[in-house]
This record gives C-alpha cells, structure tokens and sequence, in this order.
C-alpha cells in the first residue's frame, strides 16, 4: 500500500439531482414543480424521480409501474420511457460544463464527477455557487457540489448538500473546524459512506461502530484485520488522508456487453436472430471507439425465472481465430452462438452479446489461416460506418441481419424525442 501524499489536498464532487427526471424537465419547463417519473427498459419500473414525486407517491425505486400508475396520474405525474441517447448527451454537456472549473475532471458515472480543487485559493463555498449556477444556465440541470479533502469525504459532503436545505446545494467540509465536522459525522448512517452497504452496516454495528463519527475513529489497523484493506482506506480517507486518487483515465475495458429486455416475448429463431445481430453490431460499434478488438464472444437468451415454465438461459463462448473489431465477423459468431442454444417451444425475455478478452491493436496476435488477411480493408469498411452513424444518427447504416421493422425492440411508449441526436426531433418553439 502506497503511503498517502503529504500536501493537504481538496476535492470537488458534483453530482446532478434526479438526473434522468432533470433531463427530462429540461425540455419541458411546465413541468417545473410537478411530479416526475423515469421508467426502466419496457416501462417496467420507477428508476429516477424528482423530490415532487418522492413526496407525493412516497415511492422507493424500482418499484413496478403498474402498482401506482393509477394513484400517480391522479396526482399528475408525468412519466417517462427512458431515452437514454438524451440521457448520454446531457452528461456529457455537463461534464464539459464541469472542464471549465479544473483542469482535472473524473467522470464517475453519468450525474457525478469529481473535481481536484487542491491550491484553489478561492473561497470553496463561493466556489461550488458558480459551479451550480452555470450548470444550470449552460444545461439547466440542478446539481449539488460537495468538498472534501479525500473523495470519501466529498461524497459526504455532497450527500449533506442535498439533504440540508440551509446550505444552498454547496458544502465545504474543509472550511469547518474539527469539532464542527465531527459533530456533522455524527449524526450520519453508516450507509452515507462511499461503498458502505447495508451488510457491511450491520457488521459494523456488532462492533459499536454505529455512525461515521465512529468509523473515523476506529483503529484503522483492527479495521483491516476484520474488514479488509478497501474499509481501512476508507477509515483514513474519513480522517483527511487521501488514498484514492483522481483518475482522469477510464481503465481499459476488459469486456464490451449490449443486452436488453424484448418488447415482447419472442419464440421464433428468425426475430431472435435479428434481436442478437443488433446486440453483436451495437457491442462491436462500442469496443471500436474504445480502440479495441475482441477475442471471443458470448452470446445469451433466457426467459423470465418468473414465468410458469421452467427458467431457461441458453449461454456460450466461443474463441475468434484472431482479434477482430469487424461487425460482420462478430455478428456470425454471435448467430452461430444463438443457432447452438435456441430450443423451439421457450418464450424468451431478453438476450445479448458480450465481446471479450479485449486487447488494443498493438497486443494483437494474428492467425495463420487468413482470418485476419483483410484486416485493412474490414478497418476502413468499420470506420466508414462508424463515420456515416456518427454524423447522422445510431442505425443509420447496420447489418443487413438485424432486419427492418426490429419488432423485437425494448417497449418504450413515453419516451421524450432525442432532442439533442436526431434532426427531426429538434426542440421546436412557436
């Protein structure tokens, strides 16, 4: 284990309220102060909400739609299929939003980045207000910012921005004096902190560690002993030291997976064929602009464990001759995956294709037997397409076998338009 550094460093966390219902208002601004939902894939469940809908339908998330959609339109929620191309584009507006507040920016997921803010001589709560205020005039999404001198306790510091309303969405947990901030440790769960579950809660609290207060101060050593090396550099990290760096680079991706519920049931080999052919093409067309190629690929279909049939998942790999990223040699193995675990008379659910054992064009090893002869050509052929989709939209060209209608596609009957992808779905204003 590396020792910590010794200057006092500070970090930013930003993170988007409600981020897929936000997106969603962004473009509908009479919708401001009115219940919001966000659906999963075939509108089956609540996965994002804003604070009107939690306090009128008092719902927990991913909780079944059909259960309150009926006491939710009474209220006037309004609810939405998830539009996840809208999704994407917005976070990355916002992280680019975020580039002009410090030249070091990690992005943690789609709503949440951190921000090294060490030697900012500026005053840090003044700091976060303009953070905030240009996200919301540049995308107009509302978003709290938290400060820390580790990332754990900038995680911290931004779950307090949200849930205390004196604060004005930005907390500086470096600027408070120690006892202040222990006494603000203290009454927080256990579960606030970053990567600490409900499990790992209740082990705690077998030893007397009860709040976050208490897990500052428990011995970081007997922590390690007990709990493992990840706790005991969160125990540290709650104390000021920094043990997990800014990472400006996403770790190379050691798998590429595209898999989605159907629309509708399938049972036939044909629509499952074109179902698949799209996950192969959608996977290959990701781990290209990751600048990989792909070893092996995995294939899968399975029906819902929860029908009365018994629960079927028809999975298998197989090795590619040589590294590939090519779209048609991907999707042949992907069918010839799908034509070895189909059984006639199974109504299946969802399905998908995962490329695996990725290395990047230098750690290829090539073939003896012509597989990867036209690798020149199949680059240029796969960079022309990617070109084509880029500049007018995902699917504008695609394999010949994924089929036309795509009736097999995942049910989204209220999704918002791509106003940000797609040209004939601009916002209009009259």
């Amino acid at each position: 284990m590396s020792s910590p550094r010794l200057h006092r460093s500070v970090f930013a966390l930003a993170d988007a309220n409600s981020f897929y219902a936000s997106c969603e208002k962004v473009f509908r601004p009479e919708l401001e102060g009115r219940p919001v939902v966000v659906l999963s894939n075939n509108d089956g469940c609540v996965i994002a909400q804003t604070k009107e809908a939690k306090a009128a339908l008092e719902l927990y998330m991913c909780r079944p739609w059909f259960e309150v959609k009926e006491a939710a339109e009474k209220l006037g929620a309004v609810a939405f299929s998830s539009n996840y191309e809208l999704y994407g584009a917005m976070s990355n507006r916002f992280v680019q939003t975020l580039r002009q507040f410090s030249p070091s920016v990690e992005v943690y997921s789609i709503d949440e980045s951190f921000l090294d803010m060490t030697g900012m001589s500026r005053d840090l709560t003044a700091y976060g207000q303009d953070i905030k205020t240009t996200v919301k005039q540049w995308t107009g999404l509302p978003i709290c910012v938290g400060f820390g001198h580790s990332k754990t306790l900038a995680k911290l510091a931004n779950h307090c921005a949200k849930k205390q309303l004196a604060w004005n969405g930005v907390c500086d947990l470096t600027n408070l004096s120690s006892s202040d901030l222990d006494g603000i440790l203290e009454q927080l769960e256990l579960t606030t902190v970053w990567g600490v579950g409900g499990r790992l809660e209740r082990r705690l609290h077998e030893v007397g560690v009860k709040n976050v207060l208490r897990l500052k101060r428990a011995d970081p050593k007997r922590i390690r002993d007990r709990f493992g090396v990840l706790l005991e550099r969160t125990v540290r990290e709650l104390n000021g030291e920094v043990w997990l760096e800014l990472d400006q680079l996403a770790p190379e991706a050691r798998q590429v997976m595209s898999s989605r519920s159907f629309g509708h049931r399938l049972n036939s080999l044909h629509e499952l064929s074109e179902a698949i052919s799209f996950h192969a093409g959608n996977a290959a067309e990701r781990m290209r602009k990751k600048g990989l190629y792909a070893n092996a690929v995995y294939t899968f279909v399975q029906n819902s464990p929860h029908d009365q049939v018994p629960y079927y998942c028809g999975q298998e790999m197989v090795a590619l001759p040589s590294p590939t990223n090519s779209t048609q040699q991907i999707t042949k193995a992907a069918l010839w995956l799908l034509r070895q675990i189909y059984r006639p008379g199974i109504y299946y659910l969802k399905g998908g294709v995962m490329l695996m054992e990725l290395v990047s064009e230098g750690g290829q090893q090539t073939d003896l037997f012509g597989y990867s002869s036209d690798k020149h050509r199949s680059d240029c052929l796969m960079a022309a397409i990617d070109k084509v989709n880029n500049k007018y939209g995902r699917g504008t060209l695609k394999s010949a076998a994924v089929g036309v209608s795509s009736s097999w596609q995942m049910r989204r009957d209220q999704k918002s338009p791509n106003y940000l992808g797609s040209w004939d779905e601009l916002l209009r204003i009259t």
